[in-house]
């Protein structure tokens, strides 16, 4: 067995073996290093010789000094793509846009269109102009201050922007000056303000206008640089158009046509102060046109837009039917513990592989709602305010194309959002604001196509409906599910955890959020306005 003498002596044996080697490399290393610290200012003190020398060409690939940001700055922005027209492979005959005349329909070649926005129509699939198109355009391209009242759904988006892109054609021949926008378009909220802007884009396709949104919940210097190039219309919110007034990104002094889109929200006490302080930015009235569009215009909304107009007139199409005839309205006299079971069962049996819509009244509720329908296997998403705007968007575009077939909402989601084939709207909760149940049902029965709302009328929110016939003029029935329809399951999943969003997620029973108050009356306090 070795002595310790011997271990000592082996220790050293190994350290005279490896540590000249080692010591050799750590050397090379050093020279190494060395060599290049005293290579790299000779570099940089001629980098800037280099940009001083106007004659001499950088190197492609070598970014020094300054050179990143300088090509963030140069990277293509998406206006750029909008500024030219769309060119069609061959020159588009109108004569090839044929549509059959109608008795008491209006085809879009009566109105004496632009060609290159008929042919942006025509892509589109549509033939005849609906009710509020067919009265309000002729009165619009003569240059009047309106206000249309009609359906959810009836294509007031579409009336108003034909308007200005017609006005645009007949009157404009110079690009507008960099940050001085000729339409400006107030929504109420940035999924309204997105919607309208991919419609303006898609009837301005053939067309040199450029239109760009802006609005809160993205970031502030990425929507800035929309504006280094020349807008023709600018779509908002009231708050981020704020923003970007005050900042001089834009000009509203050159605005011709003004459009304020779900009137009745957008001069809701909320927004009154925000909309004043934009209009006060405007031309007078004198000077520009003013159009306000709304599926509920009451007394109070008109006596506030007069001060903004000039002898406006007002179109309403069938102002005795706030719903149209193409939506059948359920309403279920049920408890609030039987409301998840027959929404589970409504989805299973009727919805099936449709698009279906459901709404809450608060984001809490839609967050647990959304986890019981997980728990019973099935999938949906949800749009809030509490949901980041990306995710937002995404979640939008996956329910137009298809991709997610069901969505447990707010009424965040229940204005100007056009889903092709919802078959069924559910509230869930009873809306506290009359106005906002027409908005929600809305969502359905569109461009012709039936379609189905179910309202669930529980002991805590059955007392709204009395102010929601009165504003449909109407009596609602009322039934009593059947017992079938009643029954659930064992759930299929356990519970995924979630982080309450705010101080309401404490409140309510976890089989889905039924009441309002999250448990009882003794919940939250209301909020009044918009805040969803």
């Amino acid at each position: 067995m070795p002595s310790f003498i011997e271990k000592v002596g082996k220790l050293f044996k190994k350290q005279e073996t490896y540590k000249p080697s080692e010591a050799k490399k750590n050397a090379a290393k050093k020279a190494s290093l060395k060599q290049k610290q005293t290579q790299e200012p000779k570099q940089t003190d001629d980098a800037p010789a280099r940009r001083r020398n106007p004659s001499t060409k950088p190197r492609a690939g070598k970014p020094q000094g300054q050179r990143p940001q300088q090509k963030r700055e140069q990277t293509p922005r998406p206006p750029k793509k909008q500024q030219a027209p769309e060119k069609p492979a061959k020159p588009w005959d109108p004569a090839s846009f044929k549509v059959e005349p109608e008795e008491g329909k209006t085809r879009f070649q009566d109105m004496d269109l632009p060609n290159e926005i008929l042919h942006a129509i025509a892509d589109l699939g549509f033939k005849y102009c609906t009710p509020i198109q067919a009265e309000i355009l002729p009165l619009t391209l003569a240059s009047k201050d309106m206000a249309g009242n009609a359906q959810t759904g009836t294509g007031k988006t579409a009336a108003f922007l034909l308007g200005i892109l017609t006005q645009f054609s007949r009157n404009v021949s110079e690009p507008p000056k960099l940050g001085q926008p000729r339409a400006l378009i107030l929504a109420p909220t940035r999924e309204l303000a997105m919607q309208i802007r991919d419609d303006a884009v898609k009837l301005s396709k053939y067309t040199p206008y450029n239109t760009v949104a802006v609005y809160g919940g993205i970031d502030y210097d990425k929507q800035r640089r929309l504006f280094d190039d020349p807008v023709d219309i600018v779509v908002a919110t009231p708050g981020r158009l704020i923003d970007f007034v005050q900042q001089n990104v834009i000009n509203l002094s050159g605005v011709k046509v003004m459009v304020i889109d779900e009137a009745d929200r957008m001069l809701d006490m909320g927004f009154i102060p925000d909309v004043r302080r934009i209009i006060y930015k405007t031309p007078p009235k004198e000077d520009r046109q003013t159009l306000l569009f709304s599926a509920t215009l009451d007394d109070e909304v008109m006596r506030l837009a007069a001060a903004w107009m000039v002898d406006p007139g007002k179109i309403e199409i069938e102002p005795d039917h706030a719903a149209t005839e193409l939506i059948d309205q359920q309403v279920f006299l049920v408890t609030d513990k039987e409301k998840f079971p027959l929404l589970y069962n409504i989805l299973k049996k009727e919805v099936g592989d449709s698009s279906a819509l459901i709404f809450t009244n608060r984001r809490d509720q839609t967050e647990r709602l959304a986890d019981a329908l997980y728990r019973y296997g099935i999938d949906c998403e949800i749009l809030s305010g509490a949901v980041a705007q990306n995710k937002r968007q995404r979640i939008l575009a996956d329910f137009k194309e298809g991709r997610c077939k069901l969505v447990v909402a707010t009424d965040v989601a229940g204005r100007g959002i056009h889903v092709d084939d919802i078959t069924h709207v559910v509230n869930f909760n009873i809306p506290e604001r009359p106005d906002d149940y027409v908005h929600r049902i809305g969502r359905t029965g569109r461009a012709g196509k039936k379609g189905i709302s179910v309202t669930f009328a529980c002991e805590m929110e059955s007392f709204e409906l009395p102010a929601i016939e009165e504003l449909l003029g109407e009596r609602l029935t009322c039934t009593h599910p059947e017992a079938d329809m009643l029954k659930l399951p064992e759930p299929v999943r356990k519970p995924r955890p979630r982080t309450p969003s705010g101080p309401q997620g404490r409140g309510g029973s976890r089989g889905g959020g039924g009441n309002r108050g999250g448990g009882s009356r003794g919940g939250p306090p209301r909020r009044s306005g918009p805040r969803r």
